[in-house]
């Protein structure tokens, strides 16, 4: 317990989240009970996300999740409170244990998949849509109906801050993608890939 305390007084802004926390909790429980969601055990949740679930679609998240909506839940700084959405009838975002994100978006028109142990960098966006047809008179017409591609990422996956995951896109178990990337296609399993587009750089058994 001195030791705890000792730490509080080094990082008071760490007690103060906590404290936070709890307080918006019965709220939090609200919000993902009105929006069809069951809450997990041990869930984590420093301020408010945004969500957005179509009621033809399915939106899971496993136990021990973590996210952080609130300016001072990480020093990196939150643009925006986490965003969870499933834009269309028939889409899926399922989550796994031990998730972790802060601030940044998901959303699934189709198919969004993430693993167990997946940690998400600040404010990185993951979007399985175009939301916009490429086609110019398509656009005109029908400015929604953009492509959709589901995504997949594995577990134990890493994904730095700032960050675009597209459409389509699949993270193989154990990768880390730089911060800063934007994904599109197939990351391997075990390496570790950034850039724009990103590319793999080298496997993680080669550290």
């Amino acid at each position: 317990m001195s030791s705890l305390i000792a730490e509080t007084r080094k990082t008071p802004w760490k007690a103060v989240n906590e404290i936070n926390r709890y307080l918006l909790l019965p709220r939090l429980r609200l919000m993902f009970a009105l929006a069809g969601v069951d809450w997990g055990q041990g869930w984590r949740l420093y301020g408010a996300p945004r969500i957005q679930r179509h009621r033809e679609s399915v939106m899971h998240f496993g136990d021990h999740m973590e996210l952080r909506s609130s300016p001072a839940s990480n020093p990196l700084g939150v643009n925006h409170r986490v965003g969870l959405c499933t834009w269309l009838p028939g889409a899926e975002l399922i989550v796994g244990d031990h998730f972790g994100m802060t601030g940044g978006s998901i959303v699934a028109a189709q198919s969004v998949r993430i693993g167990n142990r997946v940690m998400i960098g600040a404010n990185t966006v993951i979007a399985d849509t175009d939301f916009h047809p490429l086609d110019a008179a398509t656009r005109a017409n029908a400015p929604h109906l953009g492509a959709n591609k589901p995504i997949v990422i594995g577990d134990d996956v890493f994904i730095g801050m700032q960050c675009l995951i597209l459409k389509g896109t699949t993270i193989g178990a154990g990768s880390v993608i730089g911060a800063g990337s934007v994904v599109s296609g197939e990351i391997p399993a075990g390496v570790i890939a950034a850039g724009n587009p990103a590319r793999v750089i080298r496997s993680l058994d080669e550290g």
